[in-house]
Order: C-alpha cells, then structure tokens, then sequence
C-alpha cells in the first residue's frame, strides 16, 4: 500500500494556497496524507488542529478546508492507517496505527522536505491578512460553539456583547 501512494505522490500535481494561487510545488496531489499521518504521528490530534497547524506551518499561506481534512481523515482510518484515539466529547481525535507509523517512517524524507518548503513559505509570508482570517473564524467558531451549549444565560450573552464591542473599539483604535 505504501508504495502505491508514494508512486501516486510523485506523479501527481500541485497543491493550492487560500484564494486560487499555486503553492508551487509545496504540495503534490497525495502529499496531504502524507502529511496528516506524520502531524498525527507527533501527537494525536482532530481536524481542527490539522488545519490551523497547517495553516501555522505556511504563515497563512495555506489553510487546508474541513471538506478536505475530514475526508483525508476518513479515507486513512478506512485504510487501517489511524484510528480514533478519544478525545472531547464531539471532536474525534486521531493517532496512527502500527501501519501508519511504518508508512510515516517510510516517507519521512518526502514529508520533511514538504514541511521544509512550508517553512519557507512562512518565512516569506509578509500579509498580515492569513492570520486576521484564521482569527476570524476562531471566534465565529468559539462563538458557534458556545451559542450551541444551553443554557445560556442573558447575562452571558451580555458579556459577550461587551467583549466583542470593546474589541470592535480597540481595532477600531489601533
């Protein structure tokens, strides 16, 4: 199986940054899962954390999808290479398997090669406008999350008011 995929990486084509442009030759068609199982492999994590450590990786330059993350983590527990590992209530969180681990050493050149031209990326990344993004959607999701969690009180949702139009004025300040 392994060397099914590193034949399919290294014939493949090129990834995408956020809004279309070409990361180059940062990531090839396959190399995604190469990467998910070796992030996983250096602590079991859920897709959330996938994306923004990728997107960390690239400065902002790249932010992978949910719609591409999750399947990538489905795809590779249907092929025996994690597997849930527990996690919060809700947030699947996922580790290799034995045959992960293997294929994970297998292609560690390979992924290191990819995380060293992430890295680069990052360094030349100078728009501030990734990470503004990334944390935009951090608080429309911590704002979903704790919407979604009843009770909430109108107390609760008057201190988040305040929270967000004190932070609306010192961005507004700044």
């Amino acid at each position: 199986m392994s060397r099914d995929w590193t034949r399919h990486a290294e014939r493949h084509g090129r990834g995408r940054m956020r809004g279309g442009r070409r990361l180059g030759r940062l990531l090839e068609h396959g190399d995604l899962r190469f990467v998910v199982l070796a992030l996983l492999a250096e602590q079991p994590r859920h897709g959330y954390e996938l994306i923004k450590e990728l997107e960390e990786r690239t400065g902002g330059a790249y932010r992978p999808s949910a719609g591409v993350i999750y399947p990538t983590l489905a795809m590779l527990e249907d092929e025996g290479l994690v597997r849930q590992a527990g996690g919060e209530t809700g947030r699947k969180l996922y580790e290799p398997t034995d045959e992960g681990k293997k294929l994970t050493e297998e292609t560690r050149t390979h992924v290191e090669a990819i995380f060293a031209r992430m890295a680069e990326v990052a360094e030349s990344s100078e728009s501030s406008r990734p990470r503004i993004g990334r944390a935009m959607a951090n608080l429309g999701m911590a704002l979903q999350a704790r919407l979604s969690r009843r009770p909430i009180t109108p107390e609760e949702i008057d201190r988040i008011v305040n929270i967000l139009d004190d932070t609306a004025a010192a961005i507004e300040k700044s």
